[in-house]
């Protein structure tokens, strides 16, 4: 799965709200989105506005068959990091927060 269909599928299942949160410490930095500090149409601002060049994926770190996917689009000067994957019928994500945190 390339990034444009990666952001789609995303967009698409946040907008439906069949998303969820991984289970991690350190939330109230590493998940604004879990803490209910950013929302779900600020989550669809920034992936909107992510570029290719702004995209990685890797195998999950306990799950290898699963693709973890990296966005870190930049919004009013600061780079933001959103991680995610598909574990169907939801996109769980494990971080949303600004870089560097």
């Amino acid at each position: 799965m390339g990034f444009r269909e990666v952001k789609s599928k995303v967009l698409t299942y946040l907008t439906q709200g069949s998303y969820d949160h991984e289970v991690r410490g350190k939330i109230d930095v590493k998940n604004l989105f879990q803490c209910g500090l950013i929302t779900d149409e600020q989550v669809i601002g920034l992936i909107k506005q992510c570029r290719g060049s702004e995209y990685e994926v890797s195998p999950h770190h306990s799950a290898p068959s699963i693709d973890v996917h990296v966005l870190k689009p930049v919004k009013n000067g600061k780079r933001w990091y959103i991680k995610f994957y598909f574990l169907e019928p939801d996109v769980v994500f494990i971080s949303v927060h600004e870089s560097g945190v």
